[in-house]
């Protein structure tokens, strides 16, 4: 069903009258010469300037991509204001195959339509977009982050993003078993991409038992054929029902928390890169009901936009790898407000990033 603009009236709902939506704004973006069909999505500009990735996706219809830039955008309002950075939420979204349908005539296109936002919106890189990508959207955009360093940027944000996780595991360790060393803890980690190969040597270097997965046979062999010690599992559903897993994480794309997985899990830990990880709501209470400790991903996976709100002020990773080091005592805190209130770590982490938003609005206009 569609309103009288065409739009389906069920992302109409989400975006208006849903405890999921509230977004802001969000902006529908084409240029048919380039062939671009873009999504940006703000949700809050509260604590300042709305920023987060843009995502290149094959979405197999508008209607999905819409969702997805408004759920994404709605995680990234959480992601920074429990980081602590002064900034907004906003995520975009390009559908197409970054494959095929990328090109530098479309990335010019869609860094015109951001600028067009007047610095409402900074973005920087997500799932199918990379630093060479966002050097071609600065040539027509200035709020553009994750720039390679020849072109004023900090490059390649997954090295702190993995640290922040890596930050995330030793709390969430002090905090089930009262000490943070993952040594001979048996970790499976799904995803051995831009984050989750820099995540396997934080672990490996700390003397954990890593087993890994990916969907793509290359990267899993890239990643053995470097460190003989880990060990290749088949597939996700594999990796979560191995016996005696200390920590699971999730490094790949949404939704690996469900139905399905959750029962499955052997783990007593879940901390991972992937954003939105739990599947709907709910999923939070299945996991503490069966005493597994979740650590709320868009806390641990918060070093990639401490880095890339760092280069808008001029880059320097010893003060952004001290953020993100921070990331541990955040967790910690987020787990003690959760036994304190009674209520599962994601609903802590939620309630203490809405305060923050919600104080912001308080404060007077200067």
């Amino acid at each position: 069903m569609t309103d009288v603009t065409g739009a389906a009236a069920d992302v109409l709902h989400t975006l208006f009258h849903s405890d999921q939506g509230g977004h802001e704004q969000v902006v529908l973006c084409q240029d048919r010469k380039s062939g671009l069909r873009a999504v940006i999505a703000l949700h809050s500009t509260a604590l300042g300037p709305a920023l987060g990735g843009t995502r290149f996706y094959p979405y197999a219809s508008e209607r999905e991509a819409v969702a997805d830039a408004l759920n994404l955008a709605r995680g990234m309002s959480y992601k920074n204001a429990m980081a602590g950075l002064d900034h907004g939420g906003g995520k975009a979204v390009i559908i197409g195959d970054p494959e095929r349908d990328k090109s530098e005539e479309l990335l010019l296109a869609y860094g015109r339509f951001v600028a067009s936002l007047g610095g409402r919106y900074v973005t920087a890189c997500d799932v199918g977009t990379y630093v060479a990508d966002m050097d071609v959207v600065a040539r027509e955009c200035r709020w553009t982050t994750g720039r390679s360093p020849e072109n004023g940027g900090a490059g390649d944000s997954s090295v702190l993003t993995a640290f922040g996780v890596y930050q995330g595991m030793r709390a969430s360790a002090q905090h089930l078993w009262g000490d943070p060393s993952l040594r001979d803890r048996r970790i499976g980690v799904a995803g051995v991409g831009k984050v989750g190969h820099h995540l396997v040597e934080h672990l490996l270097e700390e003397g954990a038992e890593v087993l890994i997965t990916d969907v793509r046979q290359e990267a899993v062999e890239r990643i053995a054929g470097r460190h003989p010690s880990v060990s290749p599992v088949a597939d996700t559903d594999t990796l979560i029902r191995t016996e005696a897993l200390d920590i699971y994480a999730p490094c790949a794309l949404g939704g690996a928390l469900n139905d399905v997985s959750v029962p499955a899990l052997t783990a007593r830990i879940v901390c991972g890169a992937a954003n939105n990880q739990l599947e709907h709501p709910g999923v939070e209470k299945d996991l503490a009901d069966r005493g597994i400790l979740y650590a709320p991903d868009y806390v641990v996976n918060a070093g990639g936009v401490i880095q890339v709100a760092d280069e808008l002020h001029g880059f320097d990773f010893e003060r952004c790898r001290a953020k993100a080091a921070k990331i541990y005592d955040t967790t910690l805190a987020i787990f003690a407000r959760a036994n304190e209130d009674g209520i599962p770590p994601a609903a802590a982490a939620d309630r203490i990033a809405e305060q923050r938003m919600h104080e912001a609005t308080r404060k007077p206009v200067r």
